[in-house]
């Protein structure tokens, strides 16, 4: 949707430094070919908590539908929290050996905010997912 594009898009312009090359890419694809970005929940999976009560420590884990063969496979998936001071949380890195599109870590959300995962896959295409997560203790 292109709200969703609008959104994620945005955030790309925030400074990230950890995946500053990452996110620029991203926001490259999202400006210049919004055709590839298909709806949320389409074939990627965000997992968090609708309430975090603590902010310092939330569970989040991310999978991608995909066959992981050298034409056909995730590249990476970024999650991004966008009232963090630094919104890029987390960048998962695959390859086709990587066998499967999945990943989770724990993230600190500074706040009740909306959380994103956009997935890039090896022919450019984008895959977004996102969930609102109500944060009762500031990770900030």
């Amino acid at each position: 949707s292109s709200t969703v594009t609008l959104a994620v898009a945005s955030l790309f312009g925030v400074q990230v430094p950890v995946a500053r090359a990452e996110a620029e890419e991203l926001q490259e694809l999202f400006e210049g070919h919004n055709e590839g970005v298909q709806a949320e929940g389409s074939r990627i999976t965000l997992k968090i908590p609708e309430t975090a009560e603590n902010g310092n420590t939330v569970p989040v884990s991310v999978s991608v539908e995909s066959p992981m063969t050298d034409d056909d496979y995730v590249e990476s998936v970024i999650i991004l929290a966008e009232l963090n001071p630094n919104p890029g949380v987390a960048t998962f890195k695959f390859s086709p050996l990587s066998g499967k599109a999945q990943g989770s870590t724990r993230v600190r959300l500074a706040t009740t905010q909306t959380v994103y995962a956009v997935a890039k896959l090896s022919d450019g295409t984008l895959l977004t997912d996102q969930k609102h997560v109500k944060v009762s203790i500031s990770g900030g």
